[in-house]
């Protein structure tokens, strides 16, 4: 129970959660003052080592902790905040924790002189801030504020550099698709409480990982809210068909790509759904698996044909997320965060080293005042030469994400491609389509990495007849030393002591899944060897292209546009969601203008002259006939008052008339 110095586990990590707000808080405080990056570098040291030694030590492999407190009342029924450790958790608040760490030291050098440097500082706080406090929530509504809380600061970093438009479209775009996944998340979490009357974990799923409510529970509605989480999950790690927002997140500083794709936001959902795995149905599991598995190939292909990068490093997050997803939906979650984990450190370091080459391209740009794109790889070449140490990190990463052996990657990534076909060969028939695209996958990998390294670091750098001698070299320690770091990381030790067995990883020992296959020897070692030998095959095909200049397809290859342009998903949505609802808000304009409006007018017309008439009738008739009736009256009377005037001469007179008029009318009848 009691960590280092005696602090509980708990307490420890609340405080690692706490320190990058505070962090954030103060920069907040100081505003540009705050441009060195100190505060936010120290309180995420700080965090990281009470990570490790205060909370993932004393909890790993230990007994789960968990502590709440009362957070609101609503109907009768309490709703909790608190910390729930365990070694899903620990795990992954200490990756973010130190994938974090290496970012903020290099984003110190990357991001020097940078006009708007006291917000990146305080901005990446509270992302750190949000990212951590979502790893160890409780409860699900707990876990949602974090996630919300994540993607509000993920779309502040995306569009940091405000003014320029194309990173305002990026941050946008992801804010948009991202709501959408949301709305997924919110209902699952709606429907999780009306069936159950709760969101807490540990009441839903208690301390050996079983859907307690389940035994009464309909199937029907287990399935909606399984599907209702993936959705969440799906927009916040990408997958097909809402990826579209992570390639155009690389409009954001590479070290705020490298913060995103590695450990944190697009690892959230698939942290939730190993979360939540017991709540899944077979139903929910196969779609997770089909909808991974469509990801990662489509990806793969996208990857093949870009040219930008960054953006090839992006679809490789999409195609490797992809896997985790596939390895969540065949009940062999254990293997997903296996890859979470070692994926964390590779694709941090692509990003960075890929980071450190932008930032030598850019400074050559700038020198040569030349107009070039600094990002794209067809104005590289050769800079191995140039930039030895970032070539050597980029390689060992390169290595482990095509999954060569000693490398992490070649344990993870195995691990679930070698279950994969474990839950083929069990369910048998079209099933093994998943595992077979899923190696495919793997061998394409291999491919377009080693395009980008190849195209990168080889042949002839593109502009040599302008570079004069000492020009290009590596980056400052302070970008190579994060690098160097994380390379170490990239090799097996990190995570086991066997370079060829994942089965002895400690990791992946800390998860004691069961699955629902048998496991298939042969497949353990058959797998391997045929996607090492297939990794180095593709290589060779990259060298031949790329090297030696044997590239045999045109740049009007349909198939290769098709790659380039990303499958058309972004024309596609412009068209139907864009344009489709351009398009019907000018027709919901036209209606309303033409018809509704139309209308309107006809009736306040038809309305004005009826009242126009109405008045005239009201005026000339009914007040003409009152008036004429009056003025008769009145006439009449005063007639009459003159005859009553107190006078007696004037009443005989009167009297004399009437009795004159008396006899003449006796005479006349």
């Amino acid at each position: 129970m009691n960590g280092l110095l005696n602090i509980s586990p708990v307490y420890a990590s609340i405080l690692v959660v706490m320190l990058p707000f505070f962090g954030f808080l103060m920069q907040a405080v100081l505003g540009k003052k705050s441009n060195s990056g100190n505060i936010g570098l120290a309180t995420i040291i700080l965090s990281v080592c009470v990570s490790f030694f205060a909370v993932f030590l004393p909890v790993w492999n230990g007994a789960p902790l968990t502590e709440r407190m009362h957070w609101f009342t609503v109907g009768g029924k309490p709703f909790y905040v608190g910390v729930m450790l365990n070694n899903l958790t620990v795990l992954m608040q200490l990756i973010v924790g130190i994938i974090a760490l290496p970012v903020h030291i290099y984003s110190r050098a990357y991001m020097r002189n940078d006009p708007g440097i006291h917000r990146y500082w305080m901005f990446l706080s509270f992302f750190c801030f949000a990212m951590l406090g979502l790893t160890i929530s409780t409860s699900l509504l707990q876990l949602y504020v974090f996630w919300e809380l994540v993607g509000f600061a993920s779309y502040l970093l995306i569009g940091f550099w405000f003014t320029k438009e194309s990173a305002v479209q990026a941050n946008k775009k992801a804010f948009i698709i991202n709501r959408i996944g949301d709305i997924g998340f919110l209902i699952g979490i709606a429907l999780v409480y009306t069936h159950c009357g709760t969101v807490d974990l540990g009441e839903l799923f208690g301390p050996q990982g079983v859907f307690l409510p389940a035994v009464n529970a309909d199937g029907s509605w287990l399935t909606l809210a399984g599907l209702a989480f993936f959705l969440g999950a799906m927009a916040k790690s990408a997958q097909f068909p809402l990826h579209v927002w992570l390639p155009d997140a690389m409009e954001g500083p590479t070290s705020v790509s490298s913060l995103i794709h590695a450990a944190t936001m697009v690892a959230a959902g698939v942290f939730l759904l190993c979360t939540i795995f017991p709540l899944f149905n077979e139903t929910v599991l196969l779609t997770i698996a089909i909808i991974g598995c469509i990801t990662a190939l489509s990806a793969a292909i996208f990857a093949l044909g870009q040219y930008d990068i960054k953006k090839i490093l992006a679809f490789s997050t999409i195609s490797q997320l992809g896997f985790m997803m596939v390895g969540v939906g065949i009940g062999s979650w254990d293997t997903a965060m296996f890859h979470l984990a070692t994926h964390a450190f590779f694709k941090c370091l692509l990003f960075l080293a890929a980071g450190a080459v932008i930032h030598e391209m850019a400074h050559f740009k700038a020198t040569h005042q030349l107009d070039i794109d600094p990002q794209d790889l067809r104005n590289m070449g050769g800079l191995r030469r140039y930039l030895p140490t970032t070539f050597v990190c980029m390689t060992i990463a390169s290595l482990a994400l095509a999954g060569f052996p000693l490398t992490t990657g070649y344990l993870s990534k195995d691990s679930i491609v070698v279950q994969a076909f474990e839950w083929g060969f069990h369910l048998g028939g079209i099933y093994l389509l998943i595992p077979t695209t899923l190696a495919a996958v793997s061998l394409l990998t291999a491919f377009y990495i080693g395009r980008l390294l190849f195209k990168t670091f080889f042949g002839k750098f593109k502009f040599a007849e302008k570079l004069q001698k000492g020009e290009l070299h590596d980056a400052p320690i302070a970008m190579t030393g994060p690098m160097i770091f994380l390379a170490a990381c990239c090799l097996f030790p990190t995570c086991s002591f066997h370079p060829f067995d994942y089965h002895q990883s400690w990791l992946l020992g800390g998860f004691h899944v069961k699955t629902a296959f048998a496991a298939v020897a042969e497949m353990h070692s058959a797998v391997p060897l045929v996607l090492t030998l297939g990794a180095l095959a593709a290589w060779g095909v990259g060298w031949r292209w790329y090297v030696a200049k044997r590239y045999p397809l045109s740049k009007n290859n349909r198939w290769v546009r098709f790659a380039t342009r990303q499958g058309y998903f972004n024309e596609f949505y412009q068209l139907l969601f864009v344009k489709g609802t351009e398009q019907l808000s000018r027709g919901v304009y036209a209606f309303d203008h033409y018809v509704v409006d139309g209308l309107t007018r006809t009736f306040s017309a038809a309305t004005r002259r009826l009242s126009v008439a109405a008045h005239w009738f009201d005026r000339h008739m009914v007040d003409g006939l009152v008036n004429l009736i009056a003025g008769t009256t009145y006439y009449v009377g005063h007639l009459v008052r003159h005859v009553q005037n107190g006078q007696l001469q004037s009443y005989l007179g009167f009297a004399l008339t009437v009795v004159v008029l008396g006899i003449l009318y006796l005479i006349i009848k």
